[in-house]
């Protein structure tokens, strides 16, 4: 089984081509692959290229074997994967996701700086999805195992919970981020991100990710942030979100739409030891 391993902010994917690797990894081996001890380490697998009406489909597991819907570094790495590879021109890139289509630019062959068009966000609760009445979900209040939050809840292809608390660090968002990600108002559970504003045009976030958990970047979840935080009036329309692992730059424009853009870099690429990827 030949991979292509890369990084984006320290948020690492190994790329599955199906010329290579004809059908999809079960969810133990993708289990096996990810896991950092005894496999390569990574914070998921992107399977694809296959041609879908002109676009790039591309299915993106997070380390647990789940499926998830899109991943803004996930899909800068594909998208980098596909222009080094012959597929596509570095110009466009027209990808496609179980959450819908994304596009890509490559800015920057060299430095492997890209955008990504990462399409709607929404603050719906059918969109993200929330339970309860219809509505929008901004600055509500929940109360959770004892504890209450203030949460604006975000969908961008994929669930999202923001808080602005007073303490925005790594061991608060790994205590707090376990307890909302399965919290039952949130049915296909959801990704935590804290929010620490700096100033109009950056914020700083700590994120813990569904099927993942503690995590050093993530560009969805920098999107759902910077919407979240210029809803609230916190941050202009285009920002800087830091992140342990680096920045990434968020545009949100009109129509609630939302870009990123980011460098994505190579790690490594060889074959997997078929030990490893045994069916049970």
């Amino acid at each position: 089984m030949q991979f292509f391993k890369y990084e984006a902010l320290g948020n690492d994917y190994i790329v599955l081509d199906p010329r290579a690797v004809p059908a999809v990894p079960s969810e133990a081996v993708i289990r096996r692959i990810c896991d950092r001890n005894r496999g390569l380490g990574s914070d998921g697998i992107l399977y694809g290229p296959v041609v879908q009406e002109g676009r790039f489909s591309v299915r993106i597991f997070n380390p647990d074997g789940s499926e998830a819907g899109k991943s803004g570094n996930g899909l800068r790495i594909f998208a980098r994967y596909l222009y080094e590879h012959g597929y596509a021109k570095p110009e466009v890139i027209e990808m496609a996701t179980v959450a819908g289509p994304a596009k890509a630019e490559v800015l920057d062959a060299d430095e492997g700086v890209i955008r990504i068009d990462m399409g709607d966000y929404s603050f719906w609760s059918s969109d993200i999805p929330v339970a309860g009445p219809p509505r929008e979900v901004v600055d509500e209040s929940i109360f959770v195992r004892g504890e209450s939050f203030r949460v604006t809840c975000v969908g961008i292809g994929n669930p999202h919970c923001v808080l602005f608390p007073q303490e925005v660090s790594s061991a608060e968002v790994q205590r707090v981020g376990p307890w909302l990600t399965d919290f039952e108002l949130f049915p296909e559970k959801i990704n935590v991100q804290l929010v620490r504003p700096v100033n109009p045009a950056r914020i700083a976030i700590e994120i813990f990710e569904r099927g993942a958990g503690y995590t050093l970047a993530s560009g969805s979840s920098s999107c759902a942030a910077a919407a979240a935080a210029h809803r609230r009036g916190l941050v202009g329309p285009s920002l800087t979100v830091m992140m342990p692992g680096g920045e990434l730059r968020v545009e949100l424009g009109p129509g609630q739409r939302a870009s990123l853009t980011g460098q994505a870099l190579p790690v490594a690429e060889g074959e997997i030891a078929s030990s490893l990827v045994r069916s049970e």
